[in-house]
């Protein structure tokens, strides 16, 4: 089979498309013909050299759809031909609040969907939503489930509250835009793109703010949410103080990233004294990835794609990550 394979990490590590051999179907475990694949910003980290557990040579890729083909031992065989999309989370464990001791993402240390082939084990794919293609199902697994998680699970959205998403344009961040919006709350949003902020206006945003561009953003954003009932961040930094400051007494901040690192120089009682709730979040159990596929089905979503590439042209896709000049997932199509 065709697949992009990582042999070295590095700044970053090359990518190479080239022949590998077919994947065995382990007992318990379907075949997938992969026919569409998302990127994710993890990826980059892992070229990079920024992850645990790396393992070379690789198959990169945690986000895929497609059909199975196969089925191994201990598997019903009815299975074959059905479309799925994938989950990524591996060996979440027993307990629905955290992920257990085991617990991986596939596409390091376990190859994964940059592939025209997959082995995955069978409670890893789930029916494809029938209203949403190959492309768009890829697109919605690991950035999906995360953003639900942070959204639902541990933001509980209700109808009418302010969420603000800072950093809008990245996969999680529009489908947290998209969750908040379809579960009726008012949502705001900052970037440095007034085309980003635009676009996600066009996408049910009740307003955003350029942060580059204003004299003051927090301020600005202040009076125009009326503070924040919910914020969702995964940027971290400087900005996890701001989001504070908009956070409304007895407020939740819910955080899933900190692309901008360490919060420096938290003033703990301005935690306190609010009566802030602070959560952490990081992707979801296999209950909240099908919880997830039937959010999007109920209420019709179709997550935002900014860009398809061929397989063969996944650098080029990972350039455009790695610029954050993207609004909406990057996907790669699998030939056969």
């Amino acid at each position: 089979m065709k697949a992009i394979i990582l042999k070295e990490i590095g700044n970053p590590g090359e990518l190479y498309y080239e022949e590998t051999a077919d994947p065995f179907i382990e007992r318990g475990h379907v075949l997938v013909k992969l026919h569409a694949a998302a990127v994710n910003r993890r990826d980059l980290f892992i070229r990079y050299g920024q992850y645990p557990g790396i393992k070379l040579p690789s198959i990169l890729g945690a986000d895929g759809s497609g059909e199975i083909v196969k089925v191994g031992e201990g598997v019903k065989s009815a299975l074959k031909g059905q479309e799925v999309v994938i989950n990524p989370t591996m060996n979440w464990g027993d307990h629905p609040d955290y992920a257990g001791p085991d617990f991986s993402v596939l596409g390091v240390p376990i190859d994964g969907t940059y592939a025209q082939y997959i082995s995955i084990p069978e409670e890893n794919v789930f029916h494809k939503p029938e209203h949403l293609n190959f492309e768009e199902a890829a697109a919605i697994g690991l950035g999906g489930v995360t953003a639900f998680r942070a959204a639902v699970t541990r933001g509980q959205i209700k109808p009418g509250e302010s969420v603000i998403i800072p950093g809008i344009g990245g996969g999680v961040a529009t489908f947290v835009l998209q969750i908040a919006a379809a579960l009726g709350a008012k949502v705001f949003v900052t970037s440095s793109s007034d085309e980003k902020i635009q676009k996600a206006v066009d996408m049910g945003a009740a307003g955003g703010v350029n942060y580059k561009e204003s004299i003051n953003w927090v301020k600005e954003l202040q009076e125009m949410s009326g503070g924040a009932d919910l914020a969702i961040d995964s940027i971290g930094g400087d900005v996890f103080n701001d989001l504070i400051t908009l956070a409304k007494p007895a407020s939740r901040i819910v955080s899933f990233g900190a692309t901008k690192g360490p919060v420096e120089k938290l003033v703990m009682p301005r935690i306190f004294f609010k009566q802030l709730n602070i959560f952490g979040s990081t992707m979801g159990s296999p209950k909240e990835f099908q919880q997830m596929l039937n959010f999007w089905e109920a209420h019709g979503i179709h997550p935002v794609i900014d860009e398809t590439f061929e397989l063969s042209d996944t650098a080029e896709a990972h350039k455009k990550i790695d610029q954050g000049v993207n609004f909406g997932k990057l996907v790669l199509s699998i030939p056969h």
